[in-house]
């Protein structure tokens, strides 16, 4: 039996998304970008990956209530933005401090710093800005075709859709469903809103949370600009130049056991492993440029 008419199915399905996606026969381009996600692109895709719920060969998909005794919430869905941004802002405190602490490892002039730091600020938060611009564009760009190729699909006749409403049952009989309910299943998601049935459980996306390019350039920029404010705002107002070492090294440092908390908490992992998983690695790369710069310079304070 062919599914319904796509140009009736204009409703919004908030139905919660099955696990994971399914095979499908049209070259989609989707899941062949690789790393398209960046810190910031898309994150809200976490949420389509939820398991089943429940299902009865009455009705659709049932969302938990609120009120089970067992509702929990996983860590991976836990505040996306938040924790990209926490990654954003720690490659921004240790790009500028280690930058900063090298060039001031080979000379004492506080203007020379001073000058790396706010440059080093400006070319890596554009840099995060236009490269996340230009991923995310590109994943939205793939998203929009793939789901342009479902509507082309249904497009072609009842033949063709009678297809695709069989290729979405076999998704959710791959996924555990016996035939009978994968069928009902299909056939009632499909009497919805058939191209976002297909768009979530065939291809993985979300057509209400697609990227948004300019959304995750701006934040980007911000994340690296909050990060490369610490050892900014500790050392370019110190004269002396020891003193100012000091203090790039120790804001670097205390920020980075900040971010490797509260990463570490949004994540689930253990707050000290992850707060010296953070902390041993910037210091690192902190010490190794300024051990270049201090050697090449000569004229360092320490």
């Amino acid at each position: 039996m062919a599914g319904p008419d796509p140009e009736l199915a204009n409703g919004v399905d908030h139905t919660e998304p099955l696990l994971g996606t399914g095979r499908h026969s049209h070259n989609h381009s989707h899941n062949d970008l690789a790393g398209r996600h960046g810190h910031f692109g898309h994150c809200s895709h976490h949420a389509s990956q939820d398991v089943l719920r429940g299902a009865s060969p009455a009705g659709p998909l049932t969302p938990r209530s609120e009120g089970s005794s067992d509702e929990h919430i996983h860590y991976i869905n836990r505040s996306p933005w938040l924790r990209a941004f926490i990654l954003g802002a720690n490659d921004g405190l240790v790009s500028v401090a280690a930058l900063m602490l090298g060039v001031g490892g080979g000379s004492e002039a506080l203007q020379t710093m001073r000058l790396a730091g706010i440059a080093a600020w400006i070319a890596g938060a554009l840099s995060m800005a236009v490269g996340e611009y230009i991923s995310v564009a590109s994943q939205r760009d793939t998203e929009e075709a793939d789901i342009e190729k479902e509507r082309v699909q249904q497009r072609k006749g009842p033949a063709a859709r009678a297809r695709e409403l069989q290729e979405l049952a076999d998704i959710y009989v791959g996924r555990g469903l016996s035939p009978e309910l994968a069928r009902q299943v299909a056939e009632q998601l499909t009497e919805k809103d058939v191209i976002r049935a297909h768009a979530r459980d065939e291809l993985g996306i979300d057509m209400d949370e697609l990227a948004n390019p300019l959304q995750a350039a701006v934040v980007s920029a911000l994340a690296f600009t909050a990060g490369a404010a610490l050892p900014l705002g500790a050392g370019v107002f110190i004269a002396d130049p020891k003193m100012r070492l000091i203090a790039v090294a120790v804001a670097a440092m205390i920020g980075l056991v900040v971010f490797g908390l509260t990463g570490s908490l949004l994540g689930g992992a253990k707050p000290i492993v992850g707060a010296l998983r953070v902390l041993v690695g910037g210091c690192i790369a902190l010490a190794i440029t300024y051990g270049v710069g201090h050697t090449i310079g000569g004229e360092g304070a320490l």
